[in-house]
């Protein structure tokens, strides 16, 4: 039996993601095929993409067969299944999302659809049954208004803008006189009727109707957006708990208990805002994300520089980065060296050394290949020297914006919490509503009157409604999904997150320790007759001009320990991924790495190599200082200060 992998963009070029149903679905077409034992997904890891692996046996069928069956499958499945991630506004919260989504789910055509509260669906279709014009026609007659989308089919990553940016609110402000807040003042509104008809009640010579007055207001107030998610459900065919709340409060009127019917919607209105409010700030911290990436860039072409938007910009393109701004492509350096700042989207707390790549031309087309030193991402931050950069990706598949796209996919992906609460309400509901209307009856057995047992029932329906159920489980999802992508980690949806609260250890993948992203001077260790008050004073005045993360960690440290001012060198020049120079009391003074030395012919002795590999061995960042024809000492950092766990 041997294996033979294929990447799975090469067979599936619209669907790299190997969660898809279209990856299962060939899976299964490409089984069944004579020769061909056995077929699995060895998922993306890294740099290295998702691959579809085939064990077969070579007397049966050859490995040229194979990939004509896979590609043909692949070509079939493309044409036929079509996928769009849509971006829209309207969706008001989660119950709303389920009512979209289940009324999408009962349109011929569409095989698996998944809403977002925070304003994604992720719907996969048949063309031969529905268009995407036809999805988004259904979309607009539910006043759900599309922002932008991406449509993967035979053409993938079409990004199409569909409205301007007046759509922009992402919220339920449609209709509401108070734009997105309506509904939490109408919950306030109602809050401070109840309030006041609760006082006045107390007052003897007061009509009772002023009182009720006030209730009636709170009913209104109150019960005016949950009487609108019970219709649109009920519309739907599904009863959920807006519905078992608006017939409780209607129960508590008729017997004339206002005050606990106005505090009812009061908390439940209340409730929906608070959910609200947390889905807007899910939102804005996942839109956070897009913000990483800067709109324009420098474009140069010949001796001209012009400004221009990153979505024009095309492979090979030479963009120029100035000092201290984002880099708006993902590219190859081919002019300058710079420190680059990539925190905001590899993690790595300490700014990365770039340098020129050489023989450039050859090896553009083959980016994937080129050493990181020469590699830059959008969204990470040029250092203090001037770059040009080759770009090697359109904005649209950068690693940012593939970023953005897994998070916002994972918006969409429900935990495994969320789909046992939303097969338990389909059940759940109307047996509630099935024994609240048997205790109705209660009084036909139980000798008492009819008011009792409608009591009974109301107080059954109020207690019996599965508000938690319902609404904090996405919400604990969605602002856990958010939380976690402000802090710059990533999660792809609700069940790697659950997944976190089982796990008894955890790998992390780390050189040695893990850190706080802190540089911190570890030790200093004066060579040739220095000591080390002299060593750390050179220290300090060739550093103390330099911006780099580790300088600061070597000045922050030495005037810690000598306490007094150190007048700083001069001819500070910084030798990118390698060290610094300078002029000192007369001497030309280098601090850097060995490389810096081997480039520069200077010999290391023996006794510094061993201890210079000796300190590396222990996870440090080890740098030669000379001062004129003599090493004068080695200081040792941390390049991240160690944390507690």
């Amino acid at each position: 039996m041997e294996k033979l992998k294929i990447n799975l963009d090469i067979i599936l070029p619209g669907i790299p993601d190997e969660r898809d149903t279209c990856v299962q679905r060939i899976i299964s077409t490409l089984q069944l095929k004579r020769g061909i034992e056995k077929v699995h997904i060895i998922p993306e890891s890294g740099n290295i993409k998702a691959k579809l692996c085939f064990h077969y046996n070579p007397d049966e069928i050859s490995i040229e067969q194979i990939q004509h069956l896979a590609e043909k499958a692949g070509a079939e499945l493309t044409e036929r299944y079509g996928h769009l991630l849509l971006e829209v506004t309207g969706i008001r919260h989660v119950r709303h999302a389920r009512i979209i989504e289940q009324s999408l789910k009962k349109t011929k055509g569409i095989l698996a659809v998944s809403v977002s509260a925070t304003g994604w669906i992720k719907i996969e279709y048949d063309h031969q049954e529905i268009t995407p014009e036809k999805i988004k026609e259904i979309l607009a007659d539910e006043n759900i208004h599309i922002f932008h989308s991406e449509q993967r089919t035979d053409e993938p990553r079409a990004r199409e803008k569909e409205h301007d940016h007046q759509h922009e609110d992402h919220g339920h402000s449609h209709g509401g006189i108070f734009g997105e807040k309506t509904e939490l003042i109408f919950a306030i509104i109602c809050g401070a009727c109840l309030d006041i008809g609760f006082g006045l009640s107390f007052i003897k010579d007061l009509s009772a109707y002023i009182p009720v007055g006030f209730y009636i207001a709170a009913y209104f107030f109150g019960g005016f957006y949950t009487t609108k998610e019970a219709i649109e459900g009920i519309s739907e065919g599904n009863f959920e708990i807006d519905f078992l709340m608006l017939v409780a409060a209607i129960g508590a009127a008729i017997l004339g208990e206002w005050a606990e019917g106005s505090l009812l919607l009061f908390l439940f209105s209340l409730g929906h805002s608070l959910e609200h409010y947390a889905m807007e700030r899910a939102k804005k911290s996942i839109s956070a994300l897009t913000e990483l990436a800067p709109k324009t860039a420098l474009l140069k072409t010949g001796n001209n520089i012009k400004e221009t938007s990153i979505e024009k910009l095309k492979p090979n393109d030479i963009i120029v980065v100035k000092p201290n701004s984002k880099i708006p492509a993902d590219g190859i350096v081919v002019t300058g060296t710079s420190s680059v700042n990539q925190a905001p989207i590899t993690g790595e707390s300490i700014p990365v050394d770039k340098v020129a790549a050489p023989n450039v031309e050859a090896k553009t087309e083959n980016a994937g290949k080129v050493d990181a030193r020469h590699k830059v991402f959008a969204g990470s931050i040029n250092g203090g020297g001037n770059l040009e950069i080759k770009v090697t990706k359109l904005s649209s598949d950068s690693t940012i914006a593939r970023l953005v796209k897994l998070v916002n996919e994972a918006q969409t992906q429900k935990s495994p919490t969320q789909n046992f609460t939303d097969k338990v309400e389909k059940y759940y509901v109307p047996s509630v509503l099935i024994l609240v209307v048997i205790l109705l009856f209660a009084f036909v057995i139980i000798d008492e009157p009819f008011s009792a047992s409608f009591y009974r029932a109301m107080a059954v329906l109020v207690a019996a409604s599965p508000c938690a159920l319902a609404i904090a489980t996405p919400s604990a999802v969605l602002s856990g999904v958010a939380r976690a992508a402000r802090g710059g980690v990533l999660i792809k949806g609700g069940k790697p997150l659950e997944e976190l609260g089982s796990l008894n250890a955890i790998a992390f993948d780390k050189t040695g320790t893990l850190t706080e992203g802190k540089p911190k001077l570890t030790g200093v260790y004066p060579l040739n007759g220095a000591n080390e008050e002299q060593l750390l004073q050179l220290l300090i005045a060739v550093e103390k001009l330099s911006d780099h993360p580790l300088a600061a960690a070597i000045v922050k440290g030495g005037m810690e320990k000598i306490r007094k001012d150190i007048p700083a060198a001069t001819n500070v020049k910084a030798i990118t991924g390698r060290g610094v120079k300078a002029d000192y009391e007369g001497e030309v003074v280098y601090i850097g790495n060995k490389e810096l030395f081997a480039e520069n012919n200077h010999q290391l002795s023996g006794e510094i190599k061993r201890k210079v590999e000796e300190l590396e061995t222990r996870g440090n960042t080890t740098m030669l200082v000379k001062r004129g024809n003599t090493f004068v000492g080695i200081v040792n950092t941390n390049g991240c200060r160690q944390a507690r766990v």
